[in-house]
Parts: structure tokens; sequence; C-alpha cells
């Protein structure tokens, strides 16, 4: 038990289960039946599983030398071989539970956790780290409409507001960590870019992708936007500006990380409240 717990903390818990749930909300969305949702949600899990595991042991030698105790595998408390083994026994679960559903779900998931894993691998410490997440959270909207009986990509709109929300992720995710990754010599592209900026950037991301789930189910016609999308639109923007002003008047701190998460929370629930439009 003590081991399932260190690998279970190695996962990125929160992440996990916040994607593994927008997952699930997306195949409701477009109307899965309950076996297709059930393989999605379940084969989401395993991979996110297998992503954060990775990330971890990737990075067990450089979290310890800037004494990471909230790293199970840098701590000590389970081997890097045993998070590598459950790593690879995750993403296999992964791929395995996501064949039945279609061989276009199996290879748009395989593209998105090998997006993932190739920042866990290295592309996290060059000018090029937010690559993966406009790949893999472009595609995300996409792992619900190819589950389908008929399968189909998420339409562009709905790949934009996933780059979006990803992007978003990326850039403020690492502004807690900016001096132990410099230690470390990891230079992704919010560390270049420096914390302001990166959260500054992060917010209009955000607004970006509210303003494309905003028009792309209703091809650009306001007249024909629900009463929720225009709440939840609006909600973005508050708390988009919200985060503008406190990066700019302030240097950002965790609070700012905080705002951008919510702010990517609710375009997230934009996305699942789009429904059947989501499919082309």
């Amino acid at each position: 038990m003590r081991t399932v717990r260190a690998l279970w903390g190695s996962s990125h818990p929160g992440p996990t289960l916040v994607v593994t749930t927008l997952a699930v909300a997306l195949g409701i969305a477009v109307g899965l039946e309950p076996w297709r949702l059930a393989l999605l949600g379940l084969a989401v899990f395993f991979g996110q599983l297998s992503i954060g595991i990775s990330n971890d042991a990737f990075d067990a030698a450089r979290d310890r030398s800037v004494g990471r105790t909230d790293k199970p595998v840098a701590r000590g408390d389970v081997s890097e071989r045993t998070a590598w083994v459950a790593a690879s026994v995750a993403l296999f679960l992964a791929l395995a539970l996501s064949a039945p559903l279609g061989w276009r779900m199996l290879a748009a998931h395989a593209l998105f956790l090998g997006s993932a894993w190739s920042y866990n691998a290295g592309l996290k410490s060059t000018a090029f780290s937010l690559v993966p997440f406009i790949v893999s959270f472009g595609l995300f909207p996409s792992l619900a409409t190819l589950s389908s009986p008929d399968p189909s990509f998420a339409a562009g709109w709905a790949w934009i507001a996933g780059a979006a929300l990803g992007s978003a992720v990326h850039l403020t995710n690492v502004l807690p960590d900016l001096d132990d990754d410099e230690r470390t010599g990891v230079r992704g592209l919010p560390h270049r870019l420096g914390p302001r900026l990166s959260a500054v950037l992060a917010a209009l991301a955000v607004t970006g992708g509210a303003v494309a789930v905003l028009l792309g189910p209703v091809g650009g016609d306001l007249s024909q936007v629900t009463p929720l999308s225009w709440i939840f639109f609006a909600a973005v923007v508050v708390v988009a500006v919200l985060t503008l002003v406190r990066a700019t008047l302030r240097p950002p701190a965790r609070v700012v990380f905080r705002l951008v998460m919510v702010s990517a929370l609710l375009l997230a629930a934009q996305l699942v409240a789009s429904g059947q439009a989501l499919a082309t």
C-alpha cells in the first residue's frame, strides 16, 4: 500500500482527476453510450497516470538536487525502477483500453500521450516546451468525438479552445517552480519569457479560447449564442481580466496561477456545454 500511495502521489493526482473528469464530461456531452464512456474515462485516466508518473521518474535526480520533498520518487518512497514500470504499464493499459473505441481513437490517444511524454523526456527544457501542450490539448476534445460509433474529429474551434487551455496551463503551471527549475537546467518557454509575460499570455490565451467556444458552435452568429454560453464566456473574461490586472500591477505570485486555473476550468466547462456541436 505504501508503494501504491507513493505512485498515486507521483501521478500528479489533481491534474489526473481533472483531465479524466473533463474527458468523461465531453463524452457525455457528445452522447456516448455507457460502455464507450467508461472506456474513454479509463483510457484517459491510465494515460494521465503514465504521464504524471513518468514525469517524476524523468525528474527524480533533478528533484533530489533541489530538495523536492513533495515528490515521492525523489523522496525515496518508491524506486525509480518501480516508477518506470508503473508508468509503462499505465501507458499500455491506456492504449489497450482505447483500441475497442476504434483505430482513430487509438491513434489520436497515442499521439496525445506521445506528445506529453516528449515534454517529460526533454522538451520541457527547451524553447519549444509549449508545443506538446498545444498538440495534446488541441487534440483532447477529439478523444470524445472519435470514441463515438460514427467517429469524427472535433470541430476546428474546439481544437483552438483546447490548445488555448493547454497553453494557459503550461504558461502558469511552472511559475511556482521557476527558481528550482533554473537551478537544474530546466529552461522552457515560460522561464525564457519570465513570470509576468507568461501570466499575461496565459490570460490572453484563455480569453481567445473562450471567444472560439462562444462563436464556433453558431458559425459566428451572435444572435444564436445561448444565455448559458454568454454566462460562461463572461465568467472567463472577468477572471482573465483580473489575472491581467494582478500580473501587470504586482509581481506574479501563486494567486496568478490560481486565477488562470479558475479561468481555464471555466473555459473547460464552456467547452463541455457546447455539447453535440463539438463534432464536425
